[in-house]
């Protein structure tokens, strides 16, 4: 049984493998850009909440 057959000299195990390594590195950037999104977000929203804080902390100081 042949397990690699060979496509215009080039076998198909070379292309599988071509096709395997660049969806890796295609899901690696992905991840990459994914987690800076990720951390963006909670920073934005530690910072809103943060902002809620202060507003509350404030009001409480001119009411007491």
């Amino acid at each position: 049984m042949i397990v690699a057959t060979s496509v215009g000299g080039v076998n198909l195990g070379d292309i599988i493998f071509t096709l395997v390594s660049f969806l890796f590195l295609i899901f690696i950037v992905v991840g990459i850009i994914s987690l800076f999104v990720m951390l963006s977000r909670k920073n934005k929203q530690l910072n809103r909440i943060e902002e809620k804080l202060d507003r509350m902390n404030k009001t409480k100081k001119n009411q007491g």
